[in-house]
């Protein structure tokens, strides 16, 4: 069998969609754990890659719903990869406020989110921002934490393709 008759399978499999869920999971977690054990202030462009990564989780929980159902299938991969894309555009922006500070491109001072789902008003703990866009407050083997999630949604995309090409391998007669 091919690596992508392999991962045409796998996508298939609730294992891989819970895998992928798990994996938001932990990086939300890291980031309430900077958040409220570290004391790391949030930005508003944190929280929105926040929100990108929960959308991420929302695409791995729509797969898991139901795998082997093509358009449920296809629809978690849309928002895997839209969210995916949308976060490493916004982690791009944040690391480029961090590193060519401009007082004519800056974030936003208040998150803002639609009056619909007003997120930091009904869990401020989790979505409410209160930290600079282009302070650099932790680093870890070099890079800090936008640039770590440009290689966290950047992985993701890189994943995302491997398995949307893989969808169009299907698996032999012979097997």
């Amino acid at each position: 069998m091919s690596f992508f008759h392999f991962l045409n399978d796998f996508s298939k499999r609730r294992l891989s969609w819970a895998l992928l869920l798990i994996f938001i999971i932990f990086f939300e977690l890291c980031a309430l754990f900077f958040q409220h054990v570290m004391m790391l202030a949030p930005c508003v462009m944190c929280i929105y890659e926040r929100i990108a990564m929960l959308g991420i989780g929302v695409g791995a929980a729509i797969g898991l719903i139901a795998p082997n159902n093509p358009l449920v299938r296809w629809i978690g991969l849309a928002v895997w990869g839209a969210s995916a894309y949308k976060g490493l555009a916004l982690s791009m922006q944040h690391v480029d406020f961090q590193f060519n500070p401009s007082p004519f491109a800056t974030c936003d001072l208040f998150v803002t989110f639609p009056d619909w789902a007003p997120l930091n008003q009904w869990v401020p703990w989790m979505f409410e921002a209160y930290g600079e866009c282009s302070k650099i407050v932790w680093q870890f083997i070099g890079l800090s934490m936008p640039q770590w999630l440009v290689v966290i949604f950047a992985g993701n995309l890189v994943a995302l393709a491997f398995i949307v090409l893989a969808q169009f391998f299907k698996k032999r007669a012979e097997e």
